[in-house]
């Protein structure tokens, strides 16, 4: 069978924006990936503008230097979209609370937990924590206490609470009405 031909694009590839991302995050300066590369910081800019497009002996410098494969340049987003009425319901225990997992069950940087708390629901009469380092609840609706083992903080709609995803808490709706939460845990927690 013989191949089709390809026929090349005219339109240029906008990788600009992902080699400031990359820049960016690796804490360098315009001005460092210059003087590492040889190229002009004005030239540099313009190629993270999507202004001019580098040739391919600078592209491979500036991927050198930026210690990444040129690929990586091109790949497109990884991206996992969860609809609230398709997302997974999980258990992470207590009494009048429905949980759905929002993100992906293979996503370990980070995992979200929305959380329906009927009237009085409660979590655990012991405290526990969460294998995570790092756990943030957000109330959307309604109230909800956070019991820690030396304090106690009462959350109202609109309110974000970040603490150690190790400390053990628990928790309580004391309100006479639903409330709905958000729990972001980062990392995943491991066991789900």
């Amino acid at each position: 069978m013989k191949a089709l031909p390809v026929e090349p694009a005219n339109t240029p590839v906008a990788i600009g924006w992902r080699i400031r991302a990359i820049r960016q995050g690796q804490r360098m300066t315009i001005e460092q990936v210059a003087e590492s590369t040889g190229l002009t910081k004005g030239f540099l800019s313009r190629v993270e503008r999507d202004l001019t497009s580098p040739s391919v002996a600078s592209l491979v410098t500036l991927c050198q230097v930026l210690s990444i494969p040129i690929g990586d340049l091109f790949l497109a987003p990884e991206t996992h979209l969860t609809r609230l009425a398709e997302a997974p319901r999980i258990s992470l225990g207590g009494e009048g609370i429905a949980e759905h997992l929002l993100t992906s069950r293979s996503e370990r940087r980070l995992q979200v937990i929305r959380a329906v708390i009927e009237p009085r629901g409660r979590g655990e009469d012991e405290l526990y924590s969460v294998d995570c380092e790092v756990e943030t609840l957000h109330v959307v609706q309604g109230r909800l206490e956070l019991i820690l083992s030396n304090e106690r903080f009462v959350l109202e709609q609109g309110d974000t609470l970040t603490f150690p995803g190790r400390e053990p808490h628990t928790w309580v709706n004391p309100a006479d009405e639903q409330a709905i939460v958000l729990w972001t845990l980062v990392p995943a927690a491991s066991s789900n």
